[in-house]
């Protein structure tokens, strides 16, 4: 049968695919594909990998649900639109559990390196900047026995943690739906109401998908009530936090630092006041880049297509209610 791929992937993933006897077509441009023209491109295709950010909306789906399964390149599916997959009883899979290391990493280094001024540092090194020395400028906060608050405490956020925990010694607290008992068990961390996490924590670390409850969580409000002393981090999605709040919050010192590995929108302006701030450091959406886990990402992903065409259940179901309505 026919795969669209919407960008170039390991060649794990697509090894997988044509040895199951598939033919790929995929989009090797540069630039992102507009809604009318993955439309066009899947007119004559059974199944879908989106690798990428392209909105798989409503007006999307309806033109293409002739498609037997969509998986994507991703854990986050907030770009398609689930609702109505479900509805046109197409099958959405996704990547869970792979990137959680990578990611986790990428969080740690983000907190480190904003901790210590690295980004902006390195800067004044290239600006030849690196001049007289003195004892009381540029300095960092360290990080040993501070409280870790975690936004989101599920598998990447687990990582994080213990990460934090087995370094520095640090008190985990978070914040979530329901309680994770495994982590009050191995890291005693302990949850705390919304309003806790911002007032106590030293480094706030958000790990949650973005929602509708979770878009603009991080706003002016919330930035208000953090330690002048923390540290934000978001490694999740842009949208989460306010990023013109943020920008306020640092200039006016209601908060120290962050570290960001997305943005909103993506990619960031150049231009942007962020990015000359002393205790800002930024990734271009790097969480989940190593060859480790974009092999594994593409592993999965070819797995749930291969699964779908044959008209099975998917390994890793973002929308496992199609099933459950087959088996009533």
């Amino acid at each position: 049968m026919n795969v669209y791929i919407t960008r170039v992937i390991p060649d794990e993933g697509v090894q997988l695919l044509k040895n199951a006897g598939h033919t790929l077509n995929v989009w090797e441009e540069k630039r992102n594909l507009t809604r009318d023209e993955l439309i066009e491109k899947c007119k004559d295709q059974d199944a879908l990998v989106v690798a990428g950010f392209n909105q798989v909306d409503e007006t999307f789906l309806t033109a293409a649900s002739h498609l037997k399964v969509i998986a994507l390149h991703s854990v986050g599916f907030d770009n398609i639109d689930v609702a109505t997959a479900t509805r046109l009883r197409i099958p959405v899979g996704n990547t869970p559990g792979v990137l959680s290391g990578a990611t986790a990493d990428t969080a740690f280094l983000l907190m480190l390196a904003t901790s210590r001024r690295a980004f902006y540092m390195h800067k004044t090194i290239a600006a030849g900047k690196w001049g007289f020395f003195e004892p009381t400028a540029d300095l960092g906060i360290q990080l040993n026995g501070k409280t870790l608050g975690i936004f989101g405490l599920g598998s990447i956020g687990l990582e994080m943690a213990r990460r934090c925990k087995a370094a520095y010694g640090m008190n985990v607290i978070y914040h979530n739906r329901g309680n994770n008992h495994g982590a009050e068990k191995e890291l005693d961390a302990k949850k705390v109401s919304f309003e806790e996490l911002l007032q106590q924590s030293d480094v706030l670390s958000v790990h949650t998908a973005l929602s509708t409850e979770t878009r603009g969580r991080f706003n002016r409000e919330a930035f208000g009530q953090m330690k002048p002393s923390a540290i934000f981090i978001n490694t999740a999605r842009g949208p989460i936090h306010d990023e013109a709040a943020l920008l306020e919050a640092l200039q006016e010192k209601k908060i120290w630092g962050a570290g960001l590995d997305v943005t909103d929108p993506e990619p960031m302006s150049p231009g942007n006041p962020l990015l000359d701030l002393p205790t800002v450091c930024i990734l271009p959406h790097i969480g989940s880049a190593t060859v480790e886990t974009r092999n594994a990402m593409a592993r999965l992903a070819a797995q749930n297509i291969i699964a779908g065409l044959k008209g099975e259940r998917l390994p890793f179901p973002v929308n496992p209610e199609i099933y459950e309505a087959q088996e009533l």
